[in-house]
């Protein structure tokens, strides 16, 4: 898999993650949340993605 399609779908990750936290944080408390809370999970979210699409380096044999 190209870099900068594991990069696109690590930062589709992020923004997602990011965006379901704010909608239980929301639901739970009544109130926006934090932007670093809400970059903390994005990036927590961010490293699973990433080592997951690592299993998709197929490299051609030479």
């Amino acid at each position: 898999m190209r870099l900068w399609i594991k990069l696109l779908l690590t930062l589709a990750a992020i923004i997602l993650a990011s965006v379901i936290a704010g909608y239980v944080w929301h639901a739970l408390f009544n109130a926006s949340i934090p932007g670093f809370l809400s970059g903390l999970i994005g990036g927590l979210a961010a490293i699973p993605t990433w080592e997951f699409l690592r299993n998709f380096d197929v490299h051609p044999p030479r």
